[in-house]
């Protein structure tokens, strides 16, 4: 059977580490503490150690910073494009329940 897997949110992580490494507490610790498993919590402090677990998205492999500002910028575009069309059905189907 297998296990479910569960989610953490950044935050749980994040002190997860924080007591690892401010507190001098072992993995097995702090994950008997939390209810995780020791890998899980070393795995975390290995990610936080090479910044992946900072909360701000990665730059994937192989875009520089000036493609993936352009890349936001095209998603920025549509996005607001994609509001307004939203907000003028809103108003259209208001207008007609009138």
């Amino acid at each position: 059977m297998a296990r479910k897997r569960r989610n953490y949110t950044l935050e749980f992580k994040q002190e997860a580490v924080r007591l690892v490494n401010e507190e001098g507490l072992t993995y097995t610790q702090v994950g008997e503490d939390l209810g995780v498993n020791k890998s899980t919590i070393r795995d975390w402090c290995r990610r936080s150690e090479k910044g992946l677990l900072n909360g701000s998205p990665q730059v994937s492999k192989g875009e520089s910073v000036e493609e993936e500002l352009a890349r936001l910028r095209r998603e920025n575009r549509i996005l607001r494009e994609e509001r307004e069309i939203l907000k003028k059905a809103a108003a259209f189907f208001a207008k007609e329940n009138l």
